[in-house]
């Protein structure tokens, strides 16, 4: 209600002051035979670096869109100083749009070179706003070469063909996305900014495992801490009680943490994190949900790296979700972020064995041991298997390495017993694998950059019960062969790899994961870079 009545204030102000300004400016255009003139010179100057925008105005015959002399004009003024004043609501770096320095304009101006200039200014500023609130204030690639996004960028004459053919009202409303998410993470957003407002929270000093069972004044921090969070009502009580146990398991939960119900140190570590940080990483994911647009597809599988696991959903609902393993924390071998579209499997694969990996980490084993590794298998350049008697694996290395490695289909394969394919430029693809005491740890960064799938079995069961009524007939009759075998999809599946550290439930509430990759930092501080301060956006 607050913010209400201060839009409609702010509102008020911009149209009386706008409207003071157009009748001096009415004025001056019937007093002057060179108005066009003047008009047209300030409007050129304000649009040197910008030609797309100048050739609109070019086009049609310089007509003024902020400045005109009807009620449209006035009310565009007024939508964009508040959008603009707001842009902070949408975790967008205000200052980057100068709207005070607009402000000073429009109330002392009092030339028609002047006025010329402001509509350039206000265009200027209306289209990077538009574009930042629809695709993104960042260039993903540039932030870290690992997040490969196709944005669909536009050019300003878009954006403002949209603002003239509707309300200006209902125009400034439609920019952003429309997904549910970015909707949930602007009201996550308030609601944590009001949290700021109040104090935040304060920080737990303790060095103590608390359990079941246990009481003190640690365990009512504890409490405290999650009855402000709103996992538990609020309560006197001392002792680490059923609710509370209750509560600590949510919160691990929401935390990506194993929810043991044991307050370690990890679990402290996550309820130490700020109030502030938090907002940030809210911020984040709202760039990250700029960046990706609304294009998902009615059916896709959402990888979230961050939290570990690879969901496949149907019309906004998760119909099957996984536990995944990502690529280690090296520059070498992080999973990138992009999206393609699933195409086939391949069941009992052959694992052609990178370069890089064949060159750096089984080479030299092999010169140590040409019997070492008997599981690999060493083939030329026409495809024949190689015996390993016949090389000297002494005149080897990473400049002199020509054969091919691979590991054949078998139960101990590294690609286990199916993989999933979307062909990209990474080599990066989803698959089974033998090793699953992986993914009973918390942080599971372990490949080399691929996905692998706690579930790959019923992960292909689900993609082919599309296609097919017996899904899992067919897949094991496949996989019985014990030969490598390609099953097409009838309809390739969007696959959308993703980061995100921040991210809200359908029914209400967010969860937030490690930036493991400290990707989530960085565009933070790129933000930082383009003026965003935490104070203006609480």
């Amino acid at each position: 209600m607050n913010h209400y009545y201060n839009e409609m204030k702010i509102i008020t102000r911009i149209l009386i002051t706008s409207f003071i300004a157009w009748s001096t400016f009415a004025e001056k255009l019937i007093a002057d035979p060179f108005s066009n003139v003047n008009l047209r010179a300030g409007l050129i100057s304000a649009l040197q670096q910008h030609p797309l925008i100048l050739d609109f105005y070019l086009e049609n015959d310089y007509e003024l869109i902020w400045f005109g002399n009807n009620a449209l004009a006035s009310q565009r003024r007024a939508e964009l100083v508040n959008s603009l004043q707001s842009a902070s609501f949408h975790g967008l770096p205000g200052k980057k749009y100068q709207v005070n320095s607009l402000l000073s304009k429009l109330s002392t101006s009092d030339s028609l070179f002047e006025i010329g200039l402001l509509e350039g200014l206000f265009m200027i500023a209306f289209t990077e706003y538009a574009s930042d609130l629809d695709t993104g204030v960042l260039i993903p690639s540039e932030v870290d070469t690992d997040i490969v996004r196709q944005i669909n960028f536009k050019d300003p004459d878009f954006y403002i063909q949209g603002l003239l053919s509707r309300n200006p009202y209902d125009y400034f409303r439609s920019l952003g996305p429309q997904s549910s998410e970015y909707a949930r993470l602007l009201v996550e957003y308030q609601k944590l900014s009001e949290i700021i407002r109040n104090g935040g929270w304060s920080n737990i000093a303790t060095d103590r495992i608390l359990r079941f069972g246990d009481s003190g004044d640690d365990v009512v921090a504890i409490r405290n801490r999650l009855f402000d969070q709103g996992y538990m009502p609020n309560s006197i009580s001392t002792k680490f009680d059923k609710n509370l146990l209750k509560a600590v398991q949510k919160y691990q939960s929401d935390h990506g943490l194993i929810p043991d119900g044991i307050v370690g140190e990890g679990t402290i570590l996550e309820l130490n994190i700020t109030a502030e940080q938090r907002l940030s990483s809210i911020i984040v994911a709202l760039e990250r949900e700029r960046w990706l647009g609304d294009t998902l597809g009615q059916r896709h599988i959402w990888v979230n790296l961050a939290d570990f696991k690879a969901k496949i959903i149907e019309d906004h609902a998760v119909v099957f979700e996984t536990r995944t393993v990502l690529g280690v924390n090296d520059e070498s071998m992080r999973s990138p972020e992009f999206s393609d579209k699933m195409e086939y499997m391949v069941v009992n694969p052959t694992w052609h064995i990178p370069v890089s990996i064949a060159k750096n980490e089984y080479l030299p084993e092999l010169k140590k041991d040409p019997e070492a590794l008997p599981f690999l298998k060493l083939f030329d350049s026409s495809g024949s298997l190689v015996d390993r008697e016949s090389i000297d694996f002494s005149i080897l290395g990473k400049n002199y390495f020509p054969y091919e490695m691979k590991q054949l289909p078998s139960t101990t394969n590294a690609l286990g017993l199916v993989k999933f394919m979307f062909p990209n430029p990474y080599n990066i693809y989803l698959h089974d694998t033998p090793a699953k005491d992986l993914f009973m740890k918390e942080v599971r960064d372990f490949s080399h950059g691929c996905i692998r799938l706690h579930e790959p079995f019923d992960f292909a069961y689900a993609l082919l019960e599309k296609q097919t009524d017996e899904p899992q007939s067919e897949f094991q009759n496949a996989l019985k062969s014990q030969e490598e075998t390609i099953i097409l999809l009838s309809k390739s599946v969007p696959v959308h790899i993703t980061y995100r550290t921040a991210f809200t439930k359908a029914g209400g509430g967010i969860e937030f994961r490690r930036d493991i990759y400290g990707r989530d930092q960085k565009i933070y501080d790129a933000l930082v870079e383009l003026g965003l301060e935490l104070s203006e956006n609480i």
